[in-house]
């Protein structure tokens, strides 16, 4: 069964069908989707979700372009989460420099410190870097030392997914990887090794071709599957099953 590691199911895109769409994902062979808080706000949301589906998890984390909902208060409610069952991230944190919605100074410092939360929970990371490729490397280097996690939605080069591969991390792919001008990700995929990648869908964004453009869902994960498999000359079979075994590995579930 497909495991979708990062999906957005408490968004708004999903109001209409949310129920419905859910129900029908062990028939679309899709066997465990981890639910990712972006907005503070989001954070009770996700964790109230998973009580209702038995293949839902978790990750509660407050997104780079949200930081500035944060402060000492809280950051204390959000870590109060991480008592309630089936989270089993802390994500998705980071850096954006694209949209520059929150200073680079605020972004690092909240970064650091769920990080660190991370670490303290003994948690894997679910990390979203944009244009601030360096300084992410830099601020993972010090202080992501002893955690597990994946760069979600990869989008450098392919030296630095290496870099990564070596720190013990994984990379997580999702619909770009079907884009046509998605160079450097096919670049990527092609040249690490296949139990270093997980599969994604980032839903209800970036859906792959051939629904580009339209609304995502963990339905759709098995075309990033094909190409995957295509770019590393493999069964889509064997993808399927080496990137669970993965995923298992990365959010600590058993592997049978």
């Amino acid at each position: 069964m497909i495991f979708d590691t990062h999906a957005h199911y408490d968004d708004g895109q999903f109001d209409e069908d949310r129920a419905e769409l859910l129900a029908s994902m062990a028939e679309n062979g899709v066997g465990i989707i981890v639910n990712v808080s972006a907005s503070y706000a989001s954070c009770e949301r996700v964790t109230d979700m998973v009580r209702d589906y038995p293949f839902l998890y978790a990750a509660v984390g407050v997104h780079p372009d949200e930081v500035g909902d944060l402060n000492e208060e809280s950051f204390a409610r959000m870590k109060a989460l991480f008592t309630r069952e089936k989270v089993v991230a802390v994500g998705e944190i980071g850096l954006d420099y694209y949209w520059e919605k929150e200073s680079h100074e605020i972004q690092k410092k909240w970064f650091i410190r769920q990080l660190e939360l991370a670490g303290e929970l003994g948690l894997p990371v679910v990390i979203h870097s944009r244009e601030a490729a360096a300084d992410t490397m830099e601020i993972m280097k010090r202080y992501a030392k002893g955690l597990k996690g994946v760069i979600h939605c990869y989008s450098y080069s392919r030296e630095m997914a290496k870099e990564y591969v070596k720190m013990g991390f994984y990379i997580g792919v999702g619909g770009v990887v079907t884009f046509k001008n998605a160079r450097k990700l096919k670049e990527t995929v092609e040249e690490i090794p296949l139990a270093s990648i997980v599969l994604e869908t980032d839903c209800p964004y970036l859906a792959p071709v051939p629904y580009r453009g339209k609304r995502n869902h963990s339905a759709y994960i098995r075309y990033v599957a094909e190409e995957v498999a295509r770019l590393k000359g493999l069964s889509c079979e064997e993808v399927i099953r080496q990137t669970e075994k993965n995923a298992k590995e990365l959010y600590g579930f058993s592997a049978e």
